[in-house]
């Protein structure tokens, strides 16, 4: 049996790698939305620090996509965006919650977690839409090249993906807030960082089986045909 032909999604060793894997993604989408509400300097630029984990949730899609396939991947991306909204309304409500008063105001939650409305939108908005992107690109890739170079797979969807991302998560969250100087420098810090993350990780994606199959294209399916 030729491995295009192999249907694995039976396997429970294949169904725990899925799992970690869409958890994976989940846990990052939402670290990197809290990241993104503090503004650091990293390399002498602007940067918000969701981008330290942010840029991993884009191959990890990927390995999404690989596993379980194109309708997944869509699915999951927006049950990101929901889980990670409902996250920030969480601690809205935390937030305004009465403290106890034997314990004292602790004021120190509601100022670092309660949600920055228009950054979290801006999070949310970006997610969906380069999200999407990543998985229109790696889906043409994979119907245009099937099985073979699956380090091109990541790195074009990415590469696409990304400046969408940061274009729309900057223009939403800060324009008219920050100093135009300000949004170059995180724009520009966000690409560096992005593109050098995305490059450092594409080995990721040999890590994982397919657990559906992949359409392959017409050449590729005569080629391997006896």
């Amino acid at each position: 049996m030729r491995r295009d032909e192999l249907a694995t999604s039976s396997s429970p060793l294949l169904s725990v790698i899925a799992v970690c894997v869409v958890a994976s993604y989940i846990a990052a989408q939402m670290l990197a939305d809290i990241g993104s509400l503090r503004v650091v300097t990293l390399l002498g630029l602007s940067n918000d620090a969701g981008t330290l984990i942010y840029p991993l949730t884009f191959t990890l899609r990927d390995l999404v996509h690989k596993t379980l396939g194109v309708t997944a991947a869509r699915t999951l991306i927006f049950a990101a965006a929901v889980i990670n909204l409902v996250m920030a309304g969480f601690f809205w409500l935390v937030a305004q919650l009465p403290a106890d008063p034997e314990v004292g105001p602790q004021l120190e939650f509601g100022m670092v977690l309660s949600p920055v409305w228009r950054i979290t939108v801006a999070s949310i908005v970006a997610e969906v839409v380069a999200e999407l992107t990543d998985t229109e690109v790696y889906e043409r890739f994979v119907r245009r090249f099937g099985d073979r170079y699956q380090w091109g797979r990541v790195a074009t969807s990415n590469i696409v993906a990304t400046p969408v991302d940061t274009a729309i998560f900057a223009t939403v969250a800060w324009a008219g807030t920050l100093p135009a100087g300000v949004i170059l420098d995180i724009v520009l810090s966000n690409l560096l960082f992005k593109f050098g993350i995305a490059i450092a990780f594409l080995w990721l994606i040999y890590l994982v089986p397919r657990l559906q199959l992949e359409p392959l294209p017409a050449a590729t399916r005569a080629a391997a045909e006896p």
